[in-house]
């Protein structure tokens, strides 16, 4: 779709917007700038679709981000999931947390470590997989 999606290092989700509600996530946004009212865009099973709900709502441009030194030095690739509820491959939610971890030969799970965001989590995951 050419949709920006907006990142966010306050959130717990990674996107700005968008926020864990037991076991989906929700979208919403703020109208008006004194009075400002909040508007609920939906519930979601992932909390990418979430966040491509929210870039809906606010229009498509968003300025740049600024580089994320290592996911773009290293040309890694997030590996979106439909599948699981943080939308990532290989990160699940842990807590108020987000475990990275893949699987080698198809028999072992082998922990990357625990993360503030989801987003964090998928980067220790494309490291680990090496794309």
């Amino acid at each position: 779709e050419g949709l920006r999606l907006h990142l966010s290092s306050s959130s717990s989700t990674g996107y700005k917007g968008v926020f864990a509600d037991r076991s989906r996530f929700k979208a919403q946004r703020w109208v008006g700038r004194e009075d400002g009212r909040e508007v609920y865009l939906g519930s979601f099973e992932t909390a990418v679709e979430a966040a491509v709900a929210y870039a809906r709502a606010v229009g498509e441009y968003q300025p740049p981000a600024p580089p994320t030194v290592a996911t773009e030095a290293e040309g890694l690739r997030l590996h979106l999931s439909s599948r699981n509820a943080t939308g990532y491959k290989g990160v699940q939610a842990d807590g108020d947390r987000f475990l990275a971890r893949h699987w080698v030969d198809g028999k072992e799970a082998v922990s990357l470590g625990t993360f503030a965001t989801p987003v964090e989590a998928a980067v220790a995951y494309a490291r680990a997989v090496g794309e």
